[in-house]
């Protein structure tokens, strides 16, 4: 059996105990804390074979913080698995590392996510607007 397919039950074990999964329409989701963000996209890419990297965004939840999303694909042995990673960082300190060493892909979008929601990805390699004038 693939690591994958004892998802989302396994969750806990596979990410860390704080970690939580769920699956809902046809989408695994796994959510962790912001300080298992890296180590969750890792595990990810090494150990699920999602080494697809499909997109990233952020969620403004009221109240709560932003939620920021990553979406990886495992692709192995011909089968489409994706995996929603989810952690969500306070409004008062909207940061997180960034993931473009582990997905080089993650850049554009964290440059987006940065520019539309305040976002700050520590250790970006150019994290400047992409979209907006400066002036806004």
């Amino acid at each position: 059996m693939n690591l994958y397919d004892s998802l989302p039950d396994a969750a806990g074990t596979i990410f860390g105990a704080e970690a939580v999964g769920s699956f809902a329409y046809s989408l695994l989701t796994v959510d962790v804390p912001t300080a298992s963000w890296i180590p969750a996209l890792e595990i990810a890419r090494d150990k699920l074979g999602c080494t697809y990297f499909d997109w990233l965004s952020a969620v403004d939840e009221p109240g709560t913080g932003f939620r920021i999303c990553a979406h990886v694909v495992s692709l192995e042995n011909h089968r489409v698995r994706r995996l929603l990673l989810r952690t969500t960082v306070p409004h008062s300190a909207p940061s997180l590392p960034s993931a473009v060493s582990i997905y080089a892909g993650a850049e554009w979008h964290e440059r987006e996510t940065f520019e539309m929601f305040g976002v700050v990805f520590t250790d970006h390699p150019n994290l400047v607007p992409l979209l907006l004038p400066e002036n806004l």
